[in-house]
Formats: structure tokens, sequence, C-alpha cells
């Protein structure tokens, strides 16, 4: 389909006349009636029908204007891809988690802030493979993902990662219980809090289990780890926190015995998607800005090897 045929049809949408789009266009009102003819093969399916002495779009006309507006604004963003001097402008999809974003997106988006105004995000809080669906299925435009070393994330090929950060993660057990982290099997009867909606925490903790030689026992599933918190403190059960991580009054995160977990932290986009302008100038910024800093009371991250 020829784009400025394209263009005809969606003014033809929102002029109402033939004559109204030839006037705006500097055209003949043959020349536009050509052109619409000329589309309408293309698809194989008629775009306008007779209304007393004037035309209206038919039903499949209509859906064509809404789907051409959509590839019209395409076409105009990768041709200022492709300029070296265009300013990046748009809105960016970003989903991801929590201590994802508020470590390593928002600083950037607050820079961007002052020096590209004309750059902003909608942000949604996704586990990775709710992200990885979504940018599969292009509603998101950046995702900002994790996994583990024992329990890496297989993303569809479609997709490109990039690490950012990467921190250990440690036994969490209440303050007040002694330490036996150099020996998991003292906990082969403690209920284990894992993710709802990951199972990498819990692949993680049974790789763990499997090789101190026991099965664990999964009692709580649980997103926010302040309540993860509040229930090991309570004494509800035991689970997987960053070691480091300033935890409530009441907990202590312990290292594991080898082999260490390590959690790294990705951006991640469709393949050959980073190069519209504003997605790879946030981009260009995580990479530059990583190591991210970490939380208060988080270990330094390293980059990962």
């Amino acid at each position: 389909m020829e784009p400025r045929r394209l263009e005809l049809l969606v003014a033809l949408a929102q002029l109402g006349s033939m004559r109204a789009v030839a006037d705006t266009h500097q055209l003949t009102t043959s020349t536009v009636s050509q052109q619409i003819a000329a589309l309408a093969r293309e698809v194989g399916t008629a775009l306008v029908e007779p209304e007393g002495r004037r035309v209206r779009l038919t039903p499949a006309g209509a859906r064509l204007a809404d789907h051409a507006v959509g590839i019209l604004a395409a076409l105009e963003s990768a041709r200022l891809d492709l300029d070296p001097d265009a300013e990046p402008a748009g809105t960016v999809r970003v989903g991801g988690f929590a201590t994802g974003i508020r470590v390593s997106l928002m600083p950037v988006l607050a820079a961007l802030r002052t020096g590209h105004p004309d750059v902003h995000a909608v942000i949604n809080e996704f586990e990775p493979g709710e992200a990885f669906r979504l940018l599969i299925d292009d509603e998101l435009d950046l995702a900002i993902t994790y996994d583990y070393n024992l329990a890496p994330a297989n993303p569809n090929p479609v997709l490109e990662t990039q690490p950012l950060w990467t921190t250990p993660w440690g036994l969490a057990i209440p303050a007040g219980e002694p330490d036996h982290s150099g020996d998991l099997r003292a906990y082969a009867e403690r209920p284990w809090i894992v993710n709802s909606r990951n199972t990498a925490d819990e692949i993680a903790i049974r790789t763990l289990a499997a090789l101190a030689g026991f099965t664990p026992r999964i009692g709580h599933q649980i997103d926010t780890l302040d309540l993860v918190e509040d229930l090991i403190a309570a004494g509800y059960g035991i689970a997987l926190l960053p070691l480091g991580r300033a935890p409530q009054h009441g907990i202590r995160v312990l290292p594991l015995p080898e082999p260490q977990l390590m959690m790294t932290a990705y951006a991640v986009t469709r393949r050959g998607r980073a190069v519209w302008a504003p997605l790879r100038l946030i981009l260009t910024q995580l990479a530059r800005n990583s190591p991210a800093p970490p939380l208060p009371g988080w270990p330094r991250s390293t980059p990962p090897t």
C-alpha cells in the first residue's frame, strides 16, 4: 500500500469529502478519487460508497483509515530514527519489577526530564514472564527483568537482553534464631516463602535444597518484599532476600553456602526496536549508569560476567 494513498484515505475520513481532500492536498478531485480506487484494488475491497452526491467510507474503509493513522506514524518515526540530528521524542512503554525500575530506570528518567523533556515513560509493574509476553505482543517497548544464576531466564529469540547489574542473595530468617546457613538441612522442615507470579526464586530454592539433600516445603507465595519480611519476622517462614538489603527489625539475611546465589537485572527489548530514538536514548543511559547504584543497605553492584 502506497503511503500517499493512505494519507488521502485518512484525510477523507477526517474531512468527509473528495473535494475537501483535493483542496487540502492541492490535487484535483479526480486524482483523489483515482488514488482511493487504486488503494481499494490493492487491499481487495471497496473503501468508499455513494452517499447522495458525495461518498462516505465503507466499514472496511473506516477500519483501514484507523490502521493508516498508526502506519503513517510508524513510517514517520522510522524516518526520524534514520535522521542522526533528530531530537528524541515520544512515550516509551516500560514494564518491570519494582526494584529494577527504582534502581535503574528512575534515575535515567529524572535526568531525561531536564535534557530531553519530550521523552516520556509509562510504567507498569510486571514479573519477567509477564513482561516477555507483553514485549512479544508489542504491548511494551522496554522491560526491566531479572533472573538468578541458579534459575536463568530463557526469553524468546525475538527479544534482546542487556545486563544492567548483579547482586548476591542470601537466606532470610528471624533475627533471634541461630545461624545454620552453612548447612541448609537445618531448615528442611521450615516453610519457605516464594514469589506468586514468578517461579525463579522457587527454582533457586529447590536447587539449593537439592544440593543440601532435602526437598523444601513451600508455605507461602508473596510478591512484596516488605510483606515477605513481615512474615519472616512473625515466624511464618523463611525466604531468599538480597544479601545486604537493610531489612526491617526482626530479621537478618545470611550468606548462603556455595554455589552463591546471584540475581542479575536486565533491560529487554524486541530485536531491532532499539533504533527508535527515545528507546535508544533510554537504553544508552541505562548502559552508561551500569552498575546501577544500589538501594540503601544494598551492596554495591558489580557488572555481570
